[in-house]
């Protein structure tokens, strides 16, 4: 009956700890070891959407209402959701989880599957790999991560909530399904408080219970569910890891508080919005060559344009180029006032597949030199990683170039 889970499967579940909350003390040290929240005003009846682990120790956690929250803690530092900053990070983890393994599958933000089949053979034992995959999160992003390692996807996802923050939990598959029977029973997925009450009318109180049970008087309590919790029991799910569709584009926008007519003003605030599209390509290690400018007028009329590199990139003040010359030519046919403009790159690359689309399998064979190598590309490389390091350890405009300037001033309508 306890059918070992498949052995020649090695899955990983990558969760980030307190991930919206984590973000903020990156971006604000002062607030390291403080009680902070992540979440809308208790005036306007907002929930916690994420709790330090300081916050945590007064028995705050996700989706307690806000004024529940103020009132365990009354020092609590509340933070408003600044979802654009948790995005841009959460490219940048997938990013790095990609350099892994070619399946990732995000569940959200924060947390993704990976499937490291294999892996372990040309890498390292599979501690190692787990270990490696912590490091290079902490080391790229500042933060941390708990890793559940296993023979499928149900046992990986309970792993990594077993040793939290900052843990390594692997379960070999001889051991899983002892690792499952041992948990509590509403750790089994699909087990909520109303279906745990019935669980227990029925005598089942634990999941090595459960295991133990009937599949056919499970399913005369439950349905289909019954069978699957029975399933899940004994340690057993086939499901793949599902790579999530490549990305198709990346771009930035901004809508501004008063319209904008100037000319030299939206360019100047182009330059800003090509600055984070490349850096959101940066951390998703993507690459771009279609260059796309978007303008909403005041009338809430919106157009597109669109251009080509020459070339795949990341950079800055290659997007700005395009983008700049396609607002030039969109401003000589119409000067309306603008109330948003934004800027996006899509005929996407992953970084890993750029010297392959460029010279071919063949020539890869022949030792060619990486599209890396080149010295006209080496300072510009240098110099977007120093200023994306900035802002990580800064926050977003940290630094700018010289021709930005920040949208203010009186509507020109």
């Amino acid at each position: 009956m306890a059918n070992t889970p498949n052995p020649g499967r090695l899955i990983a579940h990558v969760d980030m700890d307190a991930f919206y909350a984590s973000i903020e003390v990156i971006d604000d040290p002062t607030l390291e070891g403080k009680p902070v929240v992540v979440g809308g005003p208790p005036e306007k009846r907002g929930v916690v959407a994420a709790a330090s682990y300081a916050a945590r120790e007064f028995g705050i956690h996700s989706a307690m209402p806000m004024g529940q929250a103020v009132r365990k803690c009354p020092h609590l530092i509340r933070i408003s959701p600044r979802m654009a900053r948790y995005r841009d990070e959460s490219i940048r983890l997938m990013g790095i989880l990609g350099t892994f393994s070619p399946t990732v599958e995000p569940l959200a933000l924060d947390e993704a599957f990976l499937d490291l089949s294999g892996m372990e053979r040309s890498i390292g034992s599979a501690r190692e790999l787990g270990q490696q995959i912590r490091a290079k999160i902490k080391a790229e992003t500042g933060l941390t991560a708990s890793v559940g390692m296993a023979p499928n996807k149900f046992v990986a996802k309970l792993a990594s909530d077993f040793d939290k923050p900052d843990g390594l939990t692997l379960v070999e598959p001889s051991e899983a399904v002892s690792f499952v029977q041992n948990l509590p029973i509403k750790k089994i997925w699909g087990v909520g408080a109303k279906t745990a009450a019935k669980l227990d009318r029925i005598g089942i109180r634990d999941v090595a219970a459960l295991s133990k049970s009937e599949p056919s008087v499970l399913k005369r309590h439950f349905g289909v569910l019954g069978l699957r919790l029975h399933e899940l029991a004994w340690a057993r799910d086939d499901r793949p890891v599902v790579a999530h569709s490549e990305t198709k584009s990346v771009s930035h926008e901004i809508t501004f508080a008063k319209n904008q007519k100037s000319t030299a003003l939206l360019k100047g605030v182009l330059t800003g919005l090509c600055e984070q599209t490349a850096r959101r390509l940066r951390h998703g290690n993507l690459v771009g060559k279609t260059v796309t400018l978007k303008i909403r007028f005041s009338d809430f009329a919106t157009v597109t344009r669109q251009d080509t590199v020459g070339h795949p990139t990341e950079d800055a003040g290659e997007i700005y180029e395009i983008a700049s010359r396609l607002l030039e030519l969109e401003r000589e046919v119409d000067e309306r006032s603008v109330r948003l403009l934004g800027v996006g790159v899509t005929s996407l690359l992953r970084k890993s597949q750029l010297n392959l689309e460029l010279f071919g399998p063949e020539q890869l064979q022949q030792d060619t030199p990486s599209l890396d190598a080149d010295q006209g590309d080496s300072k510009r490389d240098r110099l977007n990683q120093t200023l994306d390091r900035l802002e990580d350890r800064f926050g977003p405009q940290t630094t700018q170039r010289a021709r930005t300037h920040l949208a203010t001033g009186e509507s020109e309508d």
